[in-house]
């Protein structure tokens, strides 16, 4: 038996706006072609972006994750920071506790005056100055101009340090030099003490909230 040859078709035979008449292997073709070319299409057109959509959320999440883990690492450490810091400021309010009031600053003031001269000092000048308030306390300059030697002052360092009330003495521009310019400094020569200290007390309850209030009509006015 002889075998028909499979004609070849040529791609210029066909009728694209005849494609019904195309032989059944051209239909095939074509429709294979036409598969692969919507499945790539849709590819490109959705699937892709919805991938790179996916990843991109993946990223986020990981990104948001982490922000979590971090802030939850936070708010678990928390509540001891919270009790460490009242623990701080209870200690600092019994510090604070410690220092005169303002009932017992005038006595205090004549308290050091009278340790100096107890002490053997003279005192040419002792001139206490306005107090300067702060935030949780109160500050009181004193211009002064001591005359003593090293024992003297001495004896005013530890008069000062065993009066009943915790007393803070800061020094600020402070001189100490021979009270006779050309004997210079010696054992037993007198000493002028010339400068500012500054001595300190607590504010009350009250202080605090008049000067909070005054705070806050201060930042109310200059808005």
């Amino acid at each position: 038996m002889s075998q028909k040859k499979k004609k070849k078709i040529k791609l210029s035979e066909l009728d694209f706006n005849n494609i019904g008449s195309w032989p059944q292997q051209a239909k095939t073709v074509f429709c294979v072609l036409l598969a692969v070319f919507i499945v790539v299409m849709t590819y490109l057109l959705v699937i892709r972006g919805k991938v790179e959509e996916l990843e991109g959320l993946e990223r986020r999440e990981a990104d948001l994750r982490a922000q979590f883990e971090t802030e939850q690492g936070r708010a678990a450490n928390l509540e001891p920071l919270r009790q460490q810091l009242a623990q701080m400021e209870q200690v600092l309010q019994q510090m604070l506790r410690q220092l005169p009031s303002k009932t017992e600053m005038p006595d205090l003031i004549i308290d050091i005056s009278q340790t100096a001269l107890s002490s053997g000092l003279t005192n040419e000048l002792f001139q206490p100055g306005p107090e300067i308030p702060k935030e949780f306390y109160a500050e009181k300059p004193i211009a002064l101009r001591m005359v003593g030697n090293y024992h003297q002052f001495g004896a005013f360092v530890s008069g000062v340090a065993s009066l009943p009330r915790v007393v803070i003495l800061t020094m600020h521009d402070i001189s100490l030099k021979p009270k006779e310019r050309r004997g210079g400094i010696r054992p037993g020569g007198m000493l002028e003490l010339s400068g500012t200290v500054k001595t300190y007390r607590y504010l009350d309850e009250f202080e605090i909230s008049q000067q909070e209030q005054g705070a806050a009509n201060g930042a109310g006015g200059g808005a």
